[in-house]
């Protein structure tokens, strides 16, 4: 089976697909995979002697840098001094270098903006031998595709399940391995637009947890499907199973501990393709339906923090919002996001706005300028239209006027 990630035109997309890795495969992949955890490893030291080195020197102009130049010129040293090293091949070491550079990047950035609570929070910490997935990324001179197989920089063959055929010629592959053990191949590909024939319809979408996408349209809501809460009596019999057969730190886990992972794992694995089933269904039926789709812009994140936590995780609303975003992409779409700011206190019939926040038990918007009185996230879903420049008749099969916005970044 293969999944797709779509971008939009001109931009790139993922084919995924599932591989046959053979014993002498798995072994070499293994190999490749210590040399990058070492190269890995080897950054995150040297990240951490520069850090220090600028930290007792505040006073010196000239501060230390820990860039992909120097990093790469760090590999290239260690490969001339270690025959280990340099019996794998450079290209997933030079990527994995590429890898921790834009890791750090991310980290330094939520530093600056305070979305890391401590000052080295979120930098790139050890990969582990026990712990880490293995993870090795090919460009385009690191592999190629021949008879239906993949070959790999250094002598490594794996055959692919191909389910469906790569609709270009791929620039990058990664390959990685799953909690499972299960091996799997990413391929880079141009993003192709598959153009869907025009509705004249419009869709707004607002985000919440008791729904997990309430629209303008009652035929294209989607419920919250409680996969996880399903699930929960397995999950929680698992995880005691895992508990008690728990070894000390520092010594290789039982037999038994290791099924109990396993079956863990499956079950989360589970979970995880039922919520991505779900909201790429529910995304295609959207898309299909609708020439432009008025999105709210909803981060997550902050609701971890909440009692509404495992609620909201079980809702997927940051997956199926981004299945929502690619798939309307995919197929030339009009999307458009809406920032969420009060877009509950807002009237969609007159545009008031109210004096106060409404609380989650009051489910019912009423306007005190108009008197119009609406569900408050249907409301919310009109109030998306009207921001993102759409006229709310066209959700009643009107065609919208052909004002266009800033295409969604």
């Amino acid at each position: 089976m293969a999944q797709v990630t779509a971008a939009a035109e001109g931009e790139q997309a993922r084919y995924t697909y599932r591989l046959r890795v053979s014993s002498t495969a798995r072994t070499l992949l293994m190999a490749e995979w210590d040399r990058c955890r070492w190269v890995w490893n080897e950054c995150v030291a040297k990240s951490k002697q520069v850090h220090a080195w600028n930290q007792n020197r505040p006073e010196d102009t000239d501060k230390q840098t820990c860039g992909p130049a120097q990093l790469d010129k760090m590999l290239t040293e260690a490969r001339a001094r270690t025959p280990w090293l340099r019996e794998g091949s450079s290209v997933p070491q030079q990527q994995i270098i590429r890898d921790f550079g834009r890791s750090r990047t991310k980290a330094q950035k939520d530093i600056r903006e305070g979305v890391a609570q401590h000052r080295r929070a979120g930098m790139p910490t050890w990969k582990t031998k026990r712990e880490a997935l293995p993870t090795l990324n090919y460009t385009k001179r690191g592999f190629r595709l021949k008879d239906g197989r993949l070959h790999l920089a250094g002598g490594i063959v794996v055959a692919v399940v191909w389910s469906r055929e790569l609709p270009a010629e791929p620039s990058s592959v990664r390959l990685y391995q799953d909690s499972l053990g299960h091996w799997y191949a990413s391929f880079v590909v141009p993003a192709q637009v598959q153009p869907l024939s025009e509705t004249g319809r419009v869709l707004g979408v607002d985000w919440g947890v008791k729904e997990t996408a309430t629209t303008t349209s009652d035929a294209h809501d989607l419920p919250h499907a409680q996969h996880g809460r399903k699930a929960q009596a397995k999950l929680t019999r698992y995880d005691r199973m895992v508990a008690r057969r728990k070894t000390k730190k520092g010594k290789s886990g039982s037999k038994g501990y290791r099924e109990a992972k396993t079956l863990r794992a499956k079950a989360h694995q589970k979970v995880a393709r039922q919520r991505e089933d779900t909201g790429r269904k529910w995304a295609k039926k959207v898309v299909r339906d609708h020439d432009a789709l008025a999105v709210e812009d909803f981060k997550p994140k902050f609701l971890a923090k909440t009692t509404m936590a495992r609620k909201a995780a079980d809702a997927a609303i940051g997956a199926t919002k981004q299945a929502l975003i690619e798939m309307g992409r995919k197929h030339g779409r009009d999307i458009r996001l809406v920032h969420p700011a009060h877009t509950t206190m807002d009237c969609a019939q007159c545009g008031a706005r109210a004096k106060h926040v409404l609380p989650l038990g009051e489910r019912t918007y009423t306007c005190t300028a108009c008197g119009v009185s609406r569900p408050r996230d249907k409301n919310s879903a009109r109030v998306m239209l009207v921001r993102a420049g759409l006229n709310p008749a066209g959700a009643e099969g009107t065609r919208p006027p052909g004002a266009l916005l800033q295409e969604a970044a």
